[in-house]
Order: structure tokens, then C-alpha cells, then sequence
């Protein structure tokens, strides 16, 4: 899952704070194209109506993205402009007392944020956790507590059926942790933010690519040895 700050991706392209629409909008297209599973839209201090607005240009342009969009905290945006979804944090409203009108024939997306296995005992109906954070980052830096990799294994059994992503510093190198400890999947900020220099779009193509080969790849290899959760 491809998690966005605007303001970290415009200081790595290079640009101006008030480009985010261009560098974002690239990023979500890199990532849709790429196959990405979900795009988290995390912008909190952006107003409502210029992220729907943003969104809506964004899926009229780039097609498929609003099957794979799901919108941080505010459902209302999400469905405004279209998007899949709507990911919720820990300590919001529990998703199975929001409202929805299901517009569509396609299932609505609820994602919630986990940090302790109570959490995610308690997240039944979830369309998937997210469990972090896993390790430092920097927008955990390492002074916040983090879950670790026993405590994300903890997580995920905790979880039951509902899928679990990691996220908090988490890179490339670490799918194969992720793997063993039975997460569905990687999720991040840092992990799909290009060098500076470098196409935004392509690159991201490139990581979501990358990470997603990595998954499959191991999981095809634990369920071959009979590993597989």
C-alpha cells in the first residue's frame, strides 16, 4: 500500500509546496499503473473540497485509480469523488458504525489502523488492518514505540482472517520479514517516494513493482514448502 504525504514528496522532487497536486497526482498514477493493491490518500490538513477535487481530476485522468484509492478518516471525500474506500484510524469511530451510501455494485473498502493485537481482535469486518508501527521511521522517529516483529506476528494472529499490512519504516529488504511473520502485505510513506532526480511516476512503478514480485515470490515459495499461513 502506497501511503501519501504531499509535502515529503514535493521536497524530494525538488518542487514547490504549492505543486503537490502535479507530483502527487504523478505518484497515485505510478502506483495504480504499477498494480498497487490500495493507494491510502493521507493528507489531513488538506481542506475537503480541494482534495475531492483533487481526486476527482485525478480519477478522471488516470484510469483504474479510483478502484485502488481509499481516503484517510474522511468518508465523506471518499465518497464524493469516488473513491474505493475509506481507512480509518485506531482511535476513530468504529468503522461498523459509519454510514455509507453504496452507490456502486463494488464493496466499499474499510481500513483501519492497528497498534496493539487487542486492536486487531477487535477489528472483525475490517477489509484489511493496517499494524504499525513496525520499526522507527521518520515520521515515527525512534522514540515512539514501535510493535517490532513479534509484536506484528502477535497482530496478525490476533487478526484472525482479516488481512494485515506492516508499515512504519519499512523498505524493499524487508518483505521477507513481513512474509514470516504473516503480513499480507507492505505499507509506507517513505518506502514509494523517489530519489531526488528521478521520475516520479517511473519510480514508483518501479518500488510497487518490486515489492509486489518480492511478496509473491515468497509466499509462492512457503506455500510450496507447506510454510504457508
Amino acid at each position: 500500500m502506497l501511503v501519501t504525504d504531499r509535502r515529503r514528496l514535493a521536497l524530494a522532487a525538488g518542487v514547490s509546496a504549492d505543486e503537490w497536486a502535479t507530483v502527487l497526482a504523478d505518484q497515485i498514477r505510478g502506483g495504480t499503473e504499477a498494480g498497487a493493491d490500495l493507494v491510502q490518500v493521507r493528507e489531513p490538513d488538506l481542506d475537503s473540497n480541494v482534495l475531492t477535487r483533487f481526486l476527482t481530476g485525478v480519477f478522471a485522468t488516470v484510469p483504474g485509480s479510483a478502484e485502488r484509492v481509499v481516503v484517510n478518516s474522511r468518508a465523506e471525500v471518499a465518497k464524493a469523488a469516488g473513491a474505493r474506500g475509506v481507512h480509518l484510524p485506531e482511535v476513530s469511530p468504529h468503522f461498523r458504525d459509519i454510514q455509507f451510501d453504496h452507490s456502486t455494485d463494488k464493496p466499499w473498502v474499510t481500513g483501519r489502523s492497528v497498534h496493539s493485537a487487542r486492536s486487531a481482535a477487535e477489528s472483525a469486518g475490517a477489509t484489511y488492518l493496517l499494524a504499525g508501527t513496525v520499526t522507527s521511521s521518520l515520521s515515527k522517529p525512534g522514540d515512539s514505540p514501535t510493535l517490532g516483529w513479534d509484536g506484528l506476528a502477535a497482530l496478525v494472529e490476533a487478526a484472525g482472517e482479516v488481512p494485515v499490512l506492516g508499515i512504519g519504516g519499512l523498505q524493499l529488504k524487508d518483505v521477507p520479514a513481513l512474509v514470516r511473520a504473516g503480513a499480507t502485505g507492505l505499507a509506507g510513506i517513505g518506502c514509494f517516494i523517489p530519489d531526488p532526480g528521478e521520475d516520479i511516476a517511473s519510480a514508483v512503478y518501479d518500488r510497487v513493482r518490486a515489492v509486489r514480485l518480492a511478496f509473491d515470490t515468497l509466499r509462492a515459495v512457503s506455500y510450496t514448502q507447506g510454510t504457508g499461513r
